[in-house]
């Protein structure tokens, strides 16, 4: 059973009373911070119900493990289990308005590639949900050819300068059998331009075979000379870039007292800098289906335990090829900032597309 799934069985134990009180009370606390009090819920509420029926219902919340108190304060907060809850059964998420919409749109308008699209997304859910916003960056599932340019080097070694996708430049020094005249390298890289350009680099190797085997009775000095070059430069299993994040806004998070602690902020500026807790989390949220919201201890990670992460998918043509999201307080508008990611998402995407 998964944890809508649970969460939808322990609303069909609350009555409307109780889910209202529950609602009223989370609402409040997300609002100020402050635990809250029977007196409090009963006028946010606004159910016409007495101090002594509100306390009774508090109590029956805290014993399902909804709500708690703090140390010695008379009210009560949310815990994981309530806030999870609230998120898929009773928030009301308010759709973003147009000029909102459009607030979102214009950020994108400046940028001039994919990384500026990227960085403009984080800052943007980090400027209007004041929390840190998060970007994963696109993982290329494919990998077009643009150029090749080769320089030699001493010792029988090579410079490949190869340049994928919109502009993506790798420099690698290639150890080949023998070493090559400036006019065979010219002469090699012409022939991989000319033959395999805008195609797949994973095409490019499995192309080169396949020409070797159509010229199998004659094959040329150039032929292995064009081989020798392929197989260094395009392996049979390529080598994965490490995945990279954009995070903006990280500073934020020093404005929620919950989660101000030196030390705790310490640890999750470390998960920040050193990024591989990070990646791992942002590649869960990647494989999953949709919009998902992870609450306090369902992260994974005790630095997070007083944090929640809100992401949404962003595609190109349909395919899902990165995610982005918002980290902030476990009492975070879950209201504003749902719709925010998934609208970021979508036009994220859009724009990525556009400048495809």
């Amino acid at each position: 059973m998964n944890k809508k799934q649970k969460s939808a069985n322990a609303t069909l134990h609350l009555n409307e009373r109780a889910q209202a009180l529950l609602k009223a009370l989370i609402e409040r606390y997300i609002e100020d911070g402050e635990p809250v009090g029977s007196r409090a819920l009963a006028k946010e509420s606004g159910l016409d119900l007495s101090p002594a029926t509100i306390r009774n219902v508090m109590s029956d919340l805290e014993d399902m493990g909804l709500i708690m108190a703090p140390h010695t304060s008379a009210g009560r907060i949310p815990t994981d289990k309530g806030y999870r809850l609230f998120v898929d059964s009773l928030v009301t998420v308010k759709p973003l308005q147009d000029r909102d919409v459009q607030q979102v749109r214009s950020q994108f308008e400046g940028a001039r590639n994919s990384s500026e699209l990227l960085t403009a997304a984080s800052d943007l859910l980090s400027e209007v949900t004041n929390m840190a916003g998060v970007v994963l960056m696109p993982k290329r599932h494919h990998s077009a050819l643009r150029q090749i340019e080769f320089l030699s080097l001493s010792e029988n070694r090579v410079l490949a300068i190869t340049v994928t996708n919109e502009s993506e430049v790798e420099n690698r020094v290639l150890h080949l059998s023998r070493s090559y005249t400036s006019a065979e390298l010219q002469r090699v890289a012409n022939f991989l331009n000319s033959e395999f350009a805008g195609k797949d680099i994973s095409a490019v190797r499995a192309g080169i075979i396949q020409q070797m085997e159509k010229a199998r009775q004659d094959v040329s000095e150039f032929m292995r000379s064009v081989v020798d070059m392929a197989q260094a430069l395009f392996p049979e299993k390529p080598i994965q870039p490490p995945a990279k994040y954009f995070v903006a806004g990280k500073t934020n998070l020093l404005g929620f007292p919950e989660l101000s602690d030196t030390e705790r902020m310490r640890q999750l500026f470390d998960a920040f800098k050193h990024k591989q807790e990070m990646l791992e989390l942002l590649d869960q949220c990647l494989v999953a289906q949709g919009m998902q919201v992870f609450i306090g201890r369902e992260l994974g990670r005790d630095v997070l335990d007083q944090c929640s992460l809100v992401t949404a998918p962003y595609m190109i043509e349909n395919q899902v090829v990165g995610v982005l999201g918002v980290i902030g307080p476990t009492r975070m508008s879950y209201d504003r900032v749902i719709p925010l990611v998934d609208v970021t998402a979508r036009l994220l995407g859009a724009a990525l597309k556009f400048n495809h």
